[in-house]
């Protein structure tokens, strides 16, 4: 009788982890403790809920190392890309979502899996024996999360994530917002229209840098601050707007507020000084959510401030911003390169928790993991890809290729691949660079997924 795969967490990359594995024919067991044990982030039960954005980046897999991982997943059927494209929304170059649908759908596909099992309620400690993955994510409970100190022998590393505002189309002033993705990206014109922007004259910006440093701030939840000199430790790639703000008064308008790429048709011949970009957030498109606002500002000062946007005077929320503890572990240092707690090898890690950042390098980590675990089951042991995939650059650098001293989560990159020989540096030679690292991936991703089918024949 096959033995059964436990998974802890039914987000991205437990949700992953489980197709997998139940696809090659193992039983799986999916534990989620939601909605019996809730968040201050998640907001339904649903399997694969999308928390801080709609939006899986770029889906470019020629000139960006997301857009590759994108295609690698698609290309081992995992579900969380299949059900990202059967919901997707017009967003320029990127890859979004209408978020409750999309968690709708990755619910009813498990829940349909004739493999597949899922049990509510919490998991509190780390299992003695058995196949196990722990997908717990960002926001494992409290409970599991001393359990897994405790077998560890160290304090839980932290960082802090913050949700973005989501406004009501209807709210907007059209009259001085306009529809336009950056450069005119896109093949239609419904993608090359994809984003809302809101222009800001100089006056205006550094009227709403006062009123963004100014404002009154959250306190955190009980037991998120660390014992760290920095009580805070943010990823630097998803920052509350006041923190970069305080790191200077430009750093918004060479960041989320640039002003390039876009033509204001209400004043053609005005540059903008900074802009505001919204994202359609549903199929609908009666949400977007202000791309890069995540915040800690409190509800109060949220709205005061955002109603400071040229375009959002009247603007209604949805949603208002928040921030949430993202705990992960120090993986060279704990995980084996199979991903697999060296101090008790029954029990694998996959997604945020092993330090990846993002929703598909999560759910590629599941994907990974639940493959690894599979082949264990049924005695086909399974290699991880090479480290020329996209795949295979993340599982390298958390298992062994970070330093562990200071290992802090890592979005996918072309800066993990190994490199091109014979291929110019520089700006000129990034684009030839990026598609050889792309050709060669998808070459070794065939060949790895072409391996792993035939062993399991």
């Amino acid at each position: 009788m096959t033995q059964e795969l436990h998974i802890v967490g039914g987000g991205m990359a437990g949700s992953e982890a489980a197709w997998q594995a139940a696809q090659m024919g193992v039983t799986v067991v999916l534990h989620e403790m939601r909605p019996d044990v809730g968040t201050f982030a998640h907001q339904t039960g649903l399997l694969g809920e999308m928390v801080c954005s709609n939006s899986f980046r770029s889906d470019d897999d020629e000139q960006n190392a997301v857009g590759l991982l994108h295609w690698e997943m698609r290309q081992a059927g995992g579900l969380i890309m299949r059900t990202a494209d059967q919901h997707k929304l017009p967003a320029g170059g990127a890859l979004a979502v209408d978020r409750d649908p999309f968690a709708q759908s990755v619910t009813d596909a498990l829940m349909a899996h004739p493999n597949v099992r899922v049990e509510y309620g919490e998991i509190t400690e780390l299992p003695e024996d058995g196949h196990w993955i722990i997908a717990t994510g960002p926001l494992t409970s409290s409970a599991l999360g001393q359990a897994i100190a405790a077998e560890t022998g160290a304090e839980a590393l932290a960082f802090f994530d913050a949700i973005a505002p989501i406004v009501y189309f209807d709210s907007i002033d059209m009259s001085t917002a306009w529809m336009q993705s950056r450069y005119d990206k896109g093949e239609t014109e419904e993608e090359r229209t994809a984003y809302l922007n809101c222009p800001m004259d100089r006056d205006q910006y550094e009227a709403f840098i006062d009123a963004l440093l100014s404002a009154d701030k959250t306190e955190f939840h009980e037991g998120e601050a660390t014992s760290s000199p920095d009580p805070t430790p943010y990823f630097d790639g998803c920052l509350p707007i006041e923190v970069m703000a305080e790191r200077g008064r430009e750093t918004l308008r060479f960041g989320p507020m640039k002003p390039v790429g876009l033509t204001n048709p209400h004043q053609p011949d005005v540059k903008p000084y900074a802009v505001v970009q919204l994202r359609r957030d549903n199929k609908l498109g009666t949400l977007y959510n202000i791309v890069g606002f995540q915040t800690k500002m409190k509800y109060g000062a949220q709205t005061d401030v955002f109603k400071r946007i040229p375009g959002l005077e009247s603007a209604s929320f949805a949603r208002l911003g928040g921030i949430h503890r993202n705990t992960f572990l120090n993986s060279p240092t704990l995980l084996d390169a199979q991903m697999r707690l060296r101090s008790r090898p029954n029990v694998r890690f996959a997604g945020q928790i092993t330090g990846v950042e993002g929703y598909v390098e999560s759910a590629a980590m599941g994907l990974l993991a639940g493959r690894l675990a599979a082949g264990d089951i049924l005695g086909q042991p399974v290699d991880v890809p090479p480290d020329c995939t996209a795949t295979g650059a993340l599982i390298t650098h958390i298992t062994g290729g970070a330093e562990a001293k200071t290992f802090q989560p890592m979005n996918v990159n072309f800066g993990l691949f190994p490199p091109v020989q014979g291929l110019k540096g520089g700006r000129r030679g990034r684009k030839d660079r990026y598609k050889a690292y792309t050709d060669r991936a998808k070459i070794a991703w065939k060949e790895w997924l072409g391996a792993a089918a035939l062993d399991a024949a």
